[in-house]
């Protein structure tokens, strides 16, 4: 069974396009300084516990109503029980999103080539040289990264490559790194950074608009889809 430790109900953010509900698994292997779950990451075994049956049950009874679903964590792609949770879910008929960070591509192309998942949300953490500080790991696993960057590029799956913003953590250079590394990806997303009581490490800020607008042109120079989320 995997480790279910939220579920949003409804949302017509986390699936593009779609009223989906979002599923919330425990467990990560990255420390992200600015990660907003950060129970999920550190101590997912005291968190509470929604029952894979519960929430089965509540997908089967909005069907129709809802026209998604979203994993999320935390790293889903870390649970063993990943892929029958998810074969279950897409049972009901859902069609099913995976929000990952790329460090298990063995995974994702698993689910995709079985066509178990008809969406990836990878989130870029800053350009590769930066990794350890955003990560909060000394020898991050980029190679599983790019491995991943390179299946979503040169495939047929549905994607999306997003970055949370941070004034302390990223520069103007991590942007014009990121468009190289990223050349030519279908969509991109700056999220505009917000603190919360949940952040791993708080006290960090945002970028204004006009800023991460500045961000969005250089990425514009190599990706043809670059939008803006999360400022109010």
């Amino acid at each position: 069974m995997p480790h279910i430790h939220g579920l949003n109900k409804t949302t017509l953010l986390d699936y593009p396009g779609r009223v989906a509900a979002t599923i919330f698994l425990g467990g990560c292997n990255f420390r992200c300084p600015f990660c907003q779950n950060s129970p999920l990451v550190l101590h997912p075994s005291t968190e509470p516990e929604i029952s894979e049956e519960e929430v089965l049950n509540f997908l089967q009874k909005r069907t129709g109503i809802l026209e998604g679903v979203c994993i999320s964590g935390g790293e889903p792609t870390l649970s063993a029980d990943l892929e029958p949770f998810v074969r279950k879910i897409h049972e009901i008929g859902y069609s099913v999103k995976l929000d990952t960070n790329g460090s298990h591509p063995e995974v994702l192309k698993n689910l995709a080539e079985k066509n178990l998942i008809q969406m990836a949300a990878v989130d870029i953490k800053a350009c590769p040289q930066n990794y350890p500080s955003l990560t909060g790991l000394l020898h991050p696993d980029l190679d599983s990264v790019q491995q991943t960057v390179d299946f979503l590029l040169h495939g047929n799956l549905d994607y999306e490559f997003r970055t949370t913003v941070v004034r302390e953590l990223h520069s103007e250079d991590d942007f014009y790194k990121i468009g190289t590394w990223l050349k030519g990806a279908r969509a991109y997303y700056l999220q505009a950074y917000k603190d919360s009581d949940e952040v791993l490490q708080p006290g960090f800020s945002s970028y204004s608009l006009e800023e991460l607008e500045h961000f969005r042109s250089i990425l514009l120079k190599t990706i043809s889809r670059v939008e803006i989320r999360g400022i109010d």
